[in-house]
């Protein structure tokens, strides 16, 4: 059996424990751009932002947007199903 090896980025919270999520997704909407992130059982929509020279990933709080992005997500993915 083949291993299938994913991207993969270690965080750093606000308490500095450092986690490791497999990176499921990147995408751009809206000349934005987000990551779908898992860790463990738990899945993440986070977006990407610079600043400094650095690259931080910004949790989306707010539902409405939340469920806005991972609908415009899915449409695209259908649109284009990955082999």
């Amino acid at each position: 059996m083949d291993q299938v090896y994913r991207n993969s980025i270690t965080v750093k919270d606000n308490n500095g424990e450092e986690k490791t999520y497999i990176v499921e997704a990147m995408f751009e909407l809206n000349g934005e751009e987000y990551a779908l992130i898992q860790h463990e059982e738990a899945m993440a929509l986070m977006k990407m932002e610079q600043q400094d020279g650095q690259q931080y990933l910004v949790g989306v709080e707010n539902p409405d947007t939340r469920e806005f992005i991972l609908d415009a997500y899915q449409i695209a993915v259908e649109a284009n199903p990955a082999d």
